[in-house]
């Protein structure tokens, strides 16, 4: 990531919305309305943080405004490559109980959330994204075409990796990877990936596209690489 920044590949702006706070103490959150626990992320101070960037041409009207938010739909590949597709994306951290309501439908054009758990905030999930659609930047990943078949990009787990020395403890690479035939070692990756991804995520198989190879490759009995 630093070299892709250093780089000019991609830029990465922190903007504290705090500056945009409308009182002497630089308040960005308040009690709710309706009473109960915690505070609540006012909505001026993100509005107008949003309406700074546009005016200084940060983003556009067609910039994702991507809010960080456990209420949010899940953050996968797909998405990952639907945002790197956009150009720029203007990310949202959440704080404290949350945001103020307006902010989710009148400023937020997607709401994303990294798994079923919760954090103090919104930055370590900013930070995933991040990482997860810069690579996916051309050049940002040294190799052209290294990230085509990282787990989840084909809709399977990635298949098993293997770097010399070729025996060790006793423990030895397929021979498979080892004879120089590129054919036959593509077909035994498509083949473990697809029984790696039938045996610790059956779910991604039945929303993955089989080929009628594939349902063959799968249906072979197990051998030694």
């Amino acid at each position: 990531m630093g070299r892709a920044i250093s780089g000019g590949l991609v830029a990465v702006q922190r903007h504290d919305f705090r500056r945009f706070a409308t009182d002497k103490h630089g308040s960005v959150d308040d009690y709710p309305f309706g009473g109960g626990p915690g505070m609540v992320l006012k909505p001026d101070p993100l509005f107008a943080a949003v309406d700074d960037l546009k005016v200084r041409e940060e983003i556009d009207d067609s910039t994702p405004i991507v809010l960080l938010t456990p209420q949010g739909r899940t953050f996968d590949q797909s998405v990952a490559e639907d945002l790197a597709a956009a150009g720029s994306v203007a990310l949202i951290c959440g704080r404290y109980e949350g945001v103020d309501e307006r902010v989710r439908t009148n400023l937020a054009t997607d709401e994303i959330s990294i798994g079923d758990y919760v954090l103090s905030g919104g930055e370590l999930a900013a930070m995933v994204v991040i990482d997860a659609v810069a690579r996916l930047v051309p050049g940002v990943v040294g190799t052209e075409g290294a990230t085509d078949d990282d787990s989840h990009t084909s809709g399977l787990l990635q298949f098993p990796q293997y770097t010399r020395p070729a025996s060790f403890r006793g423990l030895d690479v397929p021979e498979t990877l080892l004879s120089g035939d590129h054919a036959r070692i593509a077909e035994w990756r498509r083949r473990e990936a697809l029984r790696r991804t039938e045996s610790r995520r059956p779910d991604l198989l039945r929303t993955t596209d089989l080929s009628e190879n594939d349902r063959r490759l799968l249906d072979e009995p197990s051998q030694p690489g």
